[in-house]
């Protein structure tokens, strides 16, 4: 036997001693790399997996496309503050005679579905003060009170920004032109001034 046929020999030996520890080593890779991507995936910064989504539907204050204030099969508007509504449906009559439909993009919303809201807001932003000029607390949103509400499209959200005033609807920060509360002041006084944006409103400091 020459040293090529030896080494030939030797070398049709090793993958039958090899395998199986190779496959135990892939294992245990394998195995910690999903134990390190459960954690990632269950951190607080991160967006919500549509798997953790489920029940955070229309009953806890998710909108459907095309949904209008007057629509009384849906949370998100029948669970609004009542005289907020009641406003909104009186300035929604005067728009649709000006072939105007004000829609309902967001607006009662539940303490869970307002709390996937701004988990997913610290990640987008990076931090949760970038998140707070833009989504509040559970504890201290408007939205899960039921007296604020996001109206689209835009021409719509403009046309109430103008108009709404006279039914005492008033936008409250600078950099939401779709986010209105009831101010029955309005009416007689115009809407106050504007915050910047969520971040600066005392409300939501508690």
């Amino acid at each position: 036997m020459t040293y090529r046929e030896s080494a030939r020999t030797t070398t049709r030996r090793i993958p039958g001693a090899v395998v199986p520890v190779a496959r135990r080593i892939r294992g245990v890779l394998l195995a910690g790399l999903r134990a390190v991507g459960t954690r990632i995936a269950r951190s607080p910064g991160r967006p919500v997996r549509p798997q953790d989504r489920a029940g955070l539907g229309k009953t806890h204050g998710a909108v459907p496309a095309g949904v209008t204030v007057f629509d009384d099969d849906v949370p998100a508007v029948t669970r609004l503050d009542p005289a907020l509504l009641s406003a909104l449906r009186r300035a929604a009559t005067a728009a649709a005679d000006g072939g105007v439909e004000l829609c309902v993009n967001s607006g009662w919303r539940s303490p869970e579905y307002q709390s996937r809201l701004l988990r997913e807001a610290v990640a987008k932003y990076g931090s949760a003060a970038a998140a707070a000029r833009w989504v509040a607390t559970p504890e201290t949103s408007i939205h899960v009170a039921g007296k604020a509400v996001d109206i689209g499209p835009p021409a719509s959200a403009s046309w109430l920004s103008e108009h709404g005033a006279d039914y005492g609807l008033c936008r409250v920060y600078r950099n939401e032109p779709w986010h209105f509360e009831l101010r029955p002041e309005a009416i007689e006084h115009g809407c106050p001034p504007l915050y910047a944006d969520p971040s600066h409103d005392p409300r939501l400091r508690r």
